[in-house]
Formats: structure tokens, sequence, C-alpha cells
């Protein structure tokens, strides 16, 4: 009997999506190796007649994970209408499955069956092109400096005091253009830069000025104007969820109280408003992460909408940004974003908007807000991986979650990262093995995906504190390892079914950590040997027939405990 209770389908959603105006995706869930094959049935909602005259298509088992199979099917020339529905079968019975509903045949009645209503161009949510091809590398701006030049700094701005940590500033991230292109990446992205109070610039103070302590406005117009010379594009990050304490409204609050004329411009206030003393833990606003220094905006409010519209324009307009980070991005209200996107497209219908977001995201990518957003899940998983708390098995399952949750055209451009700023170092979490290191990049910039380098991590930075993974820049810490993220990038870069292509598992060992897999795109495949163990494993002779782009302990047909090949596959 057919496991009834493991099929799954959604219509409009990652299970039914439109690639392109003329090629549909249709996707069923099954319980793992539970049929034996399923057929998609699919005509025209439009056809003149009745019943609808329906062509099928064998749909193929794409992924699996530890409990489920994902069958899916490519319509294309795709009717603009689409009814559909799944013929399931296994040696025992055939079900026929439409509108939720088991069957052993199928209505005449189209609107009983599934249906794609009509596929519009504006509805179509996909990735801007450049950032699928993207190599990021994120900069915390503050410690993008020498060991050597560090230097903490406070300086008295408007009558407000900003503070630097280490001293790190625009002018240095322009020098070092060379050594950033030199590595691969193509992309920068930038955590705050607009003036602050405290060193990491998440306490806004000024919403369209560059803080002192790190350049000026026409410093940042540089930059971005030299990144563009090299065909490098910026990202910087947007803070909309909260402003800081020194904010012009928030001080105006704090000066006139309940007949402040930017009350509403604030979430949650509790008059009378007062910043907290030092022994006062929780502020009597609501803030960030009660973090008293970061009261949270009211994004709900029309004139804080068009504050920050105005601020969205500004930057695309005035510095051609070709990016935004947002922060706090599932605490903000959705039509903010909403409106956000209108009017980042409406100057630049390439702009891309990253969300941060800590957890599934699909709320977020429905196209109206976000065309990619932070995956955490994806360093989650990794260190569940190469730190040994799962198997290859159970870890390609978790692979599999992330590559079937979204539709497909948003997963190549999903920000996926090891390390961030709000993070300890990856190669501290693994224990300082650089061996494991190694397999955990080498996986980042060969996943399906824009992978994200934090400034070190070629330098083979650690840290487990925030001082720690925060440190100041240092060019010449482990020039081994910066080549070796360089090989492996410049191969993302030469092969586009690294960045492109399609994600195959061909291999993911029980209580074992080799995991085999294999990118292709058109005639172009790759294949990555990963062998997350401290055992050597025998390589299949099938493997060493293709052409080695590059390895680490492979001995003839051995390969060594955590070693890796990448092969590109014959014809």
């Amino acid at each position: 009997m057919i496991n009834r209770q493991a099929i799954y389908h959604k219509p409009l959603s990652n299970y039914a999506f439109a690639l392109d105006e003329s090629t549909l995706i249709i996707r069923l869930r099954t319980a793992r190796n539970d049929v034996d094959c399923v057929y998609l049935f699919f005509g025209d909602t439009a056809y003149q007649g009745n019943p609808v005259k329906c062509s099928f298509i064998e749909m193929k088992v794409v992924r699996q994970d530890k409990y489920f199979d994902y069958y899916e099917a490519t319509i294309k020339n795709a009717y603009r209408r689409t009814v559909y529905y799944f013929n399931i079968e296994d040696k025992d019975e055939s079900l026929i499955y439409y509108s939720d509903v088991f069957s052993d045949k199928v209505s005449d009645m189209r609107n009983d069956l599934y249906k794609f209503p009509y596929i519009r161009r504006e509805d179509i949510v996909d990735t801007p092109e450049w950032l699928k091809d993207a190599v990021i590398y994120n900069i915390f701006p503050d410690s993008f400096i020498s060991f050597d030049k560090s230097n903490k700094k406070e300086i008295s701005h408007h009558g407000l005091q900003i503070k630097s940590n280490h001293g790190g500033n625009l002018r240095e991230i322009i020098s070092n253009l060379d050594y950033i292109q030199d590595l691969g990446c193509n992309t920068i992205y930038l955590n705050p830069i607009f003036t602050g109070g405290e060193y990491h610039k998440y306490d806004v103070i000024n919403y369209k000025e560059i803080d002192p302590l790190l350049g000026t406005n026409e410093t940042f117009k540089e930059l971005v104007e030299k990144s563009h010379a090299r065909n490098m594009k910026v990202i910087i990050d947007g803070v909309f969820n909260h402003s800081g304490w020194n904010f012009f409204a928030f001080l105006d609050v704090l000066k006139n109280q309940e007949n402040s004329k930017y009350k509403d411009w604030y979430y949650e206030l509790n008059f009378p408003v007062k910043r907290p003393t030092e022994k006062e833990k929780q502020p009597t606003y609501a803030c960030f992460a009660y973090e008293k220094r970061m009261p949270k905006l009211n994004t709900s409010n029309p004139e804080v909408i068009d504050y920050f519209m105005d601020v969205c324009r500004y930057w695309i307009k005035e510095y051609n940004i070709d990016g935004w980070r947002l922060d706090v991005a599932d605490e903000v209200n959705l039509d903010f974003w909403r409106k956000f996107k209108e009017t980042a497209v409406s100057i630049n219908p390439e702009i891309v908007l990253i969300g941060e977001v800590w957890q599934d995201a699909t709320y977020f990518l429905d196209g109206s807000m976000f065309n990619s957003t932070m995956n955490y899940d994806f360093l989650k998983h990794a260190k569940a991986f190469f730190t040994g708390s799962i198997d290859a098995y159970d870890f390609d399952a978790r692979v599999t979650n992330m590559l079937i949750r979204y539709r497909e055209n948003l997963n190549y451009g999903q920000l996926n990262l090891l390390d961030s700023h709000d993070v300890p170092r990856f190669l501290s979490v693994i224990n300082g093995n650089k061996d494991i290191y190694k397999l955990s990049i080498i996986f980042l910039l060969t996943n399906v995906g824009a992978p994200s380098i934090f400034y070190g991590d070629e330098q083979s930075f650690t840290g487990v504190l925030e001082s720690e993974y925060r440190r100041p820049m240092n060019y010449l810490n482990d020039i081994y390892m910066f080549n070796f993220f360089k090989e492996i990038i410049t191969l993302r870069n030469q092969y586009i079914s690294l960045r492109r292509g399609s994600f195959t598992t061909l291999r993911a060992s029980k209580n074992e950590g080799l995991y085999i897999y294999k990118r292709k795109f058109k005639d172009e495949s790759i294949i990555i040997v990963l062998n997350n163990s401290n055992q050597s494993i025998t390589m299949d002779d099938y493997l060493l027939r293709n052409r080695i782009l590059s390895k680490s302990g492979l001995d003839y047909k051995q390969l060594s405990s955590y070693g890796y090949v990448i092969f590109k596959e014959s014809r």
C-alpha cells in the first residue's frame, strides 16, 4: 500500500512555480522508496471541451532525505493556464491525486483539479543574474585595518560621541581592492557604514552620512566607482528595524516626551521616556534585543516609511550601490519591505535585497520583498557535519531540505555563509583543524547559492568571543590558506556548473563522512568528493577516469582522511 500520509503537494508554492513565462516546475513528495513511479498529467485550463485533454510526463526523483522522496517535472512550453493531477503507482495499486484528494479516477470537472491559474511575468520569482555569479567578501569596516595600525578612537561629532574600536575605514578598503580581487571575490558586502555611536554602527544616528571615523560620503562614492571599474558589486547594510538613541527623532522624544511630533515613529514608548542608567538592564521602550541604545522604529507609520524610502533612493541613486543587506528583517512589518523593494527596483531593477533571516525564509521570498536571505541554516548544518555530530547521510538530508524549501530560481542567490560578524569563527568551531576547514570551504564554494567569505576567513582567522572574531585584519596570517581559497574560487568562477548547475547527490554514507555530489550545467559536470572522516577510503574507478581539477590526500585509489578531490567529468 502506498503511504498516503507522506504524499504532499501545495499549488503556488515551492511545489508549483514558474521558472519563466513558458516553464513550470511541479513537485510531489512521497515516502522514501515507497512508490514505483509518478506521472504528471497536465492540460490547458481554457481547453474548449470537457473533460480537459491532458498530456503526461514521468516525474523524476530529484532529491531524497531520510524520510521522503521529492519528485519533480518540468513542463516546457507550458500553457498560460494549467490544470494538473498526479498518477502515483506501485506494484500493488495506482492512485489519482488532485486537490489533496485520493481517487481511483479523474474528475471530469476541471475546477476539481490542481491549478496554476496564470503565468504572469510580474509574479515570477527570481534573483538578479549577477548575484548567482557572486563570490561575496563581507567586511566589518571598523576591523578592516592591519593589526599593526589598530587604533581605538572616540570623537565628538555635532555634539555627539562616536567610537571606533580598531580604526578600520573605507580608505583602507579602497587600498586593498587589489587584495580582494586577487582572492577572486567580485562583490563586497559592508556591515553598517552610516554614522553611529558605537564601533559596530548598528545604532544609526544619521542615515545619509558616512560615519566620519570610516570616511566621508565622497570616499564611499570613490569606493563604489573603483569597485565598479573592476566589475565588482557593492552591497551595504540597511538598519531600519531600529535607530540609535541619538537619532534626531528619538532625541526629540526624549526632549518633548508626549508632545514630540516623532512619538509615533517608535513602536512602543512608555512615558516618561528616559535613557536607562547603567544599572537598569531594560529600557521602558521597545528596542532591538533589549539593547537600550537601539529603540525600535514603528515601520508601519507612513512618515517613517516615507523617510526610509528616501534613504533607500538616496544611496541607490546618488551612490549607485548594487544591493542592500537588511538587518533584523524578520522583525519589520512586511508592507515596509514591499514598499522598500518597490522603491529600490524602480531605480535599479537589478538591485539585490538580502534579508537577515536566521530560519526558513519562505515567508519573505514570495517575490514581493527580498530576492535573497542570509542562509544561516547552511552554517548550522555545516557545523553539525564538519564537527562530526552527524554523518554524511544526515547531512545530505539537511542539504536536501535547503534545496527543496524554496523555488529553484531563488536557491542560486541565497547568501551561504560559515562566518559573519555575529558568530564565532568556523575554524574555532572545528577546533582549528585546517584539513576539515578546507573541506567546509570547498562545500561553501561549490554548493548552490552565493558564497560569502567574512574578512580574514582566507587568512585562517579564529575567534569565539566578539572581540576575537572581529579582530583587525592580517593580510599575511596564512598565505597557504589564502592561496587555497583563491584556487577554489578560481574553479567556481571558471566553471559555470559550480554557479548555475543542478545539484545531485552521488553518495552520502551512513555512519561515515564520505560525501560525493555533482554540479551539472548543460554538458558540463563537476564532481566533488569530500572525505570528512578520520579513515581513508578507496575511490571508485569511474571517478578516477575523470580529470582532476584539485585534490588533497589522493594516493592512487586511496583518499586519505579529510582528503578531497574535485573532478571535471569526462563526456
